[in-house]
């Protein structure tokens, strides 16, 4: 199960999480790490999609703790009816609200640890930050990182 911050404006519009850019970077992690994005649950925390208006674009604001937990019951529940190997915390927020309030994803990303709610769990960057990198040396790097740590998950799943 792949547990991201909440759907983009994309994802908003098509109703399915991971499809706009950042779901390709998800995409192209995943098949160089040699998963099956297929055979992956993919969600968010928050279920909604808040934005800023700018201009004629809608723009990605940060959820805040109390959106977090009012999404929560849903996302536990999801965890429960798929009942997954291992949840994949996308990024600072999905981490913070899964594994601790003061976990870093700089830190401690790649690791799959024991879960208090029954899976395994491991958390890595979110695809997004990949996009925002400053440049494309920095780009080639975050991707290499990300797409290290999805082998590690790749690896830990095969034993």
């Amino acid at each position: 199960m792949l547990v991201g911050e909440q759907p983009g404006n994309d994802e908003d519009l098509a109703g399915q999480p991971f499809v706009g850019p950042a779901g390709r970077v998800l995409n192209q992690g995943l098949e160089n790490a040699g998963i099956e994005r297929a055979e992956a649950y993919v969600t968010n925390v928050v279920k909604h999609f808040k934005w800023e208006p700018r201009g004629k674009r809608r723009i990605h604001a940060k959820p805040n703790a109390v959106e977090i937990k009012a999404c929560m019951p849903w996302l536990d529940s999801e965890i429960q009816l798929v009942r997954p190997k291992v949840v994949v915390c996308l990024g600072a927020t999905a981490a913070q609200a899964l594994i601790s309030k003061t976990f870093r994803v700089t830190h401690d990303h790649g690791k799959v640890m024991p879960w208090s709610k029954g899976p395994a769990i491991m958390a890595t960057v979110h695809p997004s930050s990949i996009l925002r990198a400053a440049d494309e040396q920095s780009r080639r790097a975050a991707m290499q990182g990300f797409t290290e740590d999805l082998r590690n998950l790749a690896e830990w799943l095969r034993l």
